[in-house]
């Protein structure tokens, strides 16, 4: 299968590009970041997607969404890494949609879907707990107790989960891996924002005895795991196609400055040793970009392989976006560390989205393993 858009694919670019640029460019985390905004996000812009239709590119038609797939999710997730937008797509257009497309049942569905086709609410998917994502080692328990459960743990890292409207946590059953829908309002759920190094958001939630009933449980405890992992999964493409626009944009920015900065009365840009490191970077990008299309493709298309091509893809982008922004931040010179310039932004952005889901040693680790090593 060619790893290139199609031409319906191409016009959702288009349209992601041209409606970011305008809404919501870096100007807005700008904005964001520098009023100290309480919520570091936009619910207007939020509502904004769901009436372009962006918010639930993976929902059903028959909730409200574009009946889309990974590929397109995966274009919607590059074009928000080249604006940097704060933005629930992630967390909640993709995490949280596709726990509930895949496993929520029709009452969960009907509450939840067309409100997030709508970019009327926010959910979060709640996962990691430690330092580093690891998922196998997770410690939060929900017991059975009564009608329901009663789960006791902690979660970090949970994309907005400061401003969501529902949480879906992870936690260990007796059975295996089940899946919870709970209102942050619930007695004993706790939520501390934390605003990350590249003025995105995240939260800590603490969970005390919180009591839920049994209709709270997405699937069941059997197939817990595998939806969660089905999820995690498009998650870790999707920030691999953030990874690329960040990347790329970078990229781009970096060509601009030296096509216009002059030293030594020459264009910066005409000296041969910049001219191959950008050389270098365009086709790393090439590569990455590639993978990350290949990984999108192969879970549209339901293969055995999708999750190491995932892992392959993002491991490949993180290492590639690292590298732009490294050669960014250097070919600006000293005015590439100052926050008037664009690409510390990147930068920051970059360092996130390599740790969120897994960083290139934890999918490299994935892959070892895959192969028996």
């Amino acid at each position: 299968m060619p790893l290139i858009l199609t031409e319906e694919q191409t016009m959702l670019k288009e349209a992601a590009d041209g409606f970011l640029n305008e809404k919501a460019p870096i100007a807005h985390l700008r904005k964001l970041r520098d009023s100290r905004d309480p919520d570091g996000v936009s619910r207007e812009l939020w509502r904004a997607f769901g009436e372009m239709g962006f918010a639930g590119v993976i929902i059903p038609e028959a909730h409200g969404g574009s009946g889309l797939g990974a590929v397109e999710a995966g274009v919607m997730a590059e074009s928000l890494g080249r604006t940097l937008t704060p933005s629930p797509f992630l967390g909640s257009g993709v995490l949280a949609a596709k726990v509930l497309v895949e496993g929520g049942s029709e009452a969960q569905q009907a509450a939840w879907l067309p409100k997030i086709a709508a970019g009327e609410a926010i959910l979060s998917l709640a996962v990691d707990e430690g330092p580093k994502h690891a998922p196998a080692r997770m410690t939060t328990t929900a017991e059975r107790s009564g009608n329901g459960f009663k789960l006791n743990g902690a979660k970090g890292f949970v994309l907005d989960g400061h401003v969501a409207d529902a949480l879906i946590v992870a936690a260990r059953t007796e059975g295996g891996i089940g899946l919870f829908l709970i209102d942050p309002s619930t007695d004993g759920v706790a939520v501390e924002r934390t605003v990350m190094v590249d003025a995105h958001n995240a939260a800590r939630v603490t969970l005390s005895d919180v009591e839920v009933d049994a209709d709270a449980l997405i699937g069941s405890v059997e197939a817990g795991e595998a939806l969660l992992e089905g999820a995690l999964n498009l998650g870790r493409a999707c920030a691999a196609a953030s990874l690329t626009g960040a990347g790329d944009q970078a990229f781009q920015t970096t060509l601009a400055y030296l096509r216009t900065r002059k030293q030594f009365g020459k264009l910066i840009g005409e000296f041969q040793a910049l001219q191959h490191r950008a050389a270098h970077l365009f086709s790393e990008i090439e590569i990455a970009r590639a993978a990350v299309m290949g990984a999108l493709q192969a879970l549209d298309l339901g293969k055995e392989s999708a999750p190491l091509a995932v892992s392959v893809a993002k491991a490949k982008a993180g290492r590639v976006a690292e590298l732009a922004v490294q050669e960014a931040v250097q070919m600006h010179g000293g005015v590439g560390m100052t926050d008037e310039f664009d690409v510390g932004l990147f930068m920051k952005r970059v360092r996130v989205l390599n740790e969120l889901l897994g960083d290139a040693g934890f999918h490299q680790e994935r892959m070892a393993r895959a192969q028996g090593f």
